[in-house]
């Protein structure tokens, strides 16, 4: 059972939250709920665990919870958005959805150093935050990341979100995510 009331409730409380504030944008061309629905497409496409599809789905999450407003990158702020939805979400997912999600920042900070030209193909929303959050890591810190256990989850959701900025594309409702969400979130 989920630490919170029942996992139901929670995927409901989960859903709510896109519904009232996924209209929101975050300096992309797409609203939160359209870059959530991308991402996930896109993990679901490449064959993904249901784990890394909820990830990709939920991994902006904190972007609907942080207090900063939506022009925070504009104004300096980095908003932490990883470390907040990953930790609400621990409410009722486990490690293998909160981590890639607690980590997707740091997977984008690893493939800038590790991938040559992968700063430069970023949308101009990322590469603000980038700066933000901390730049390049330095060699150093990219060998200690790979040794972490969601390194591979974690990279997968970064290169995920990247393809989930696009104008346009109508895909599957939230909705259809939720027996998924459920079943993730019953696990013990």
């Amino acid at each position: 059972m989920t630490r919170f009331r029942s996992a139901s409730a929670f995927v409901d409380d989960v859903l709510a939250l896109f519904d009232r504030l996924g209209g929101s944008t975050y300096g992309e061309a797409v609203t939160q709920t359209e870059h959530a629905l991308q991402t996930a497409h896109h993990a679901r496409a490449g064959g993904e665990t249901d784990a890394v599809v909820a990830a990709a789905l939920l991994h902006d999450i904190g972007h609907l919870l942080q207090k900063q407003g939506e022009d925070a990158a504009d104004r300096g702020v980095d908003t932490m958005h990883e470390r907040i939805g990953a930790a609400w979400l621990a409410q009722g997912f486990g490690p293998e959805v909160t981590e890639p999600i607690r980590l997707h920042v740091e997977a984008k900070r690893y493939l800038t150093t590790r991938e040559p030209g992968y700063a430069e193909a970023l949308s101009g929303a990322s590469r603000q935050s980038l700066a933000l959050q901390g730049g390049p890591m330095s060699q150093a810190e990219a060998d200690a990341f790979e040794t972490f256990p969601a390194f591979a989850a974690a990279v997968s959701l970064r290169r995920y979100d990247e393809l989930g900025k696009v104008e346009g594309v109508t895909l599957a409702p939230m909705a259809d995510y939720r027996d998924m969400l459920i079943a993730l979130a019953s696990r013990d």
